[in-house]
């Protein structure tokens, strides 16, 4: 399954997932979809301006997890 969705969170923002105190960023896809998705996979993309733009997330057909990539 492939998830298109856009996020924009600010750096501030983002601290309370990356130190552990939120575990799930809320998302909605462009189909309207909401999903709760590890804020473990946003890390390798917070930058100083916090988490920006339009993603792809993929999960296998149990809805595990397999990729997050920026487009």
């Amino acid at each position: 399954m492939e998830f298109i969705f856009s996020i924009s969170i600010s750096y501030d923002a983002f601290l309370a997932y990356y130190k552990g105190i939120a575990d799930k960023v809320a998302i909605t896809d462009i189909h309207g979809r909401n999903l709760y998705v590890n804020a473990k996979y946003f890390r390798p993309f917070l930058t100083i301006n916090g988490i920006q733009g339009r993603f792809k997330l993929v999960l296998d057909s149990n809805g595990k997890y397999q990729s997050l990539n920026k487009l």
